[in-house]
């Protein structure tokens, strides 16, 4: 079958016979072995070598994939995960990730099946809507593993709240983290507002930049100056909002029974690492 791919019929533009120059030509292609008759010319020769390097890169990538574990390996839900524990499993993930050696745990299908009927999450992350910030694949976790609530700057509202509410009351989970990142875009908004002044817009982004702007004034209040404002106001948004998830209710209630422990971190989008506050 693959010969037959590769044979052309003649055309009617091709000579009958070859002539003296093509002579030596023919000879070298004699040399080719039985195929060489069929064997095109220049352009399309470099097109099959190409073809065969592709061909022998995806016959590596095949034996590479045969040797390789079918499946990473998976959490067992029924061994409770203390809130160390779970910062240990966080902080040992963004490191492999960090290092470019991640493992994909609990993304298998036999994870998937696992967890249909239930989920235990040992971790609620309440991180700002970046898609350069996906918890999941920064602390090389998966299906199951982290209860993940996003919002720009992780501004809190009724809904964020309530979904965090419900991880720590129904799910368990007994760690909590507010992850920033660097360079948020929110927390520059806010500052590029107040620094024109500029007046509400009407729309919900005032109510983002209405709940970033205490941590941005009290930024300013340490001394941060044009040339760290930004992270400083980054780092205290995190503070503000960890406070003030303690003192709500459910979550006041069980951080003060140590049924959760609520941190901060912020995320460094040049390194990939998770710095803990």
């Amino acid at each position: 079958m693959g010969k037959a791919l590769l044979m052309t019929a003649p055309t009617e533009t091709e000579p009958a016979a070859a002539s003296a120059a093509d002579s030596s030509e023919s000879s070298a292609a004699r040399k080719g072995g039985a195929l060489s008759p069929y064997l095109p010319r220049r352009r399309e020769a470099i097109f099959m070598i190409g073809g065969g390097v592709l061909g022998a890169a995806l016959g590596g990538g095949g034996a590479a994939y045969v040797t390789r574990p079918t499946e990473a390996p998976s959490r067992d839900d029924e061994e409770a995960v203390a809130e160390r524990e779970g910062r240990e499993l966080l902080e040992a993930g963004n490191a492999r990730y960090v290092a470019g050696e991640a493992i994909h745990p609990d993304q298998s299908v036999t994870r998937r099946d696992a967890v249909v009927e239930a989920q235990l999450p040992f971790a609620a992350i309440l991180s700002c809507a970046d898609s350069r910030v996906p918890p999941e694949v920064i602390f090389d976790q998966g299906l199951g593993d982290l209860f993940v609530v996003r919002s720009a700057g992780q501004v809190i509202d009724h809904a964020v709240l309530g979904s965090l509410q419900y991880g720590v009351e129904h799910l368990k989970t007994p760690l909590l983290v507010v992850l920033g990142h660097s360079g948020c875009g929110a927390v520059q908004a806010t500052i590029e507002a107040i620094e024109k002044k500029s007046k509400p817009t009407g729309t919900d982004i005032d109510a983002l930049v209405a709940a970033i702007r205490p941590a941005v004034a009290e930024a300013k209040q340490t001394g941060a100056d044009k040339t760290n404002l930004l992270s400083v106001s980054i780092d205290i948004n995190v503070e503000r909002i960890v406070e003030h998830l303690k003192t709500v209710a459910v979550l006041s209630e069980a951080s003060t029974l140590r049924k959760v422990k609520i941190i901060g971190a912020v995320y460094s989008l040049d390194t990939g690492q998770v710095n803990w506050l």
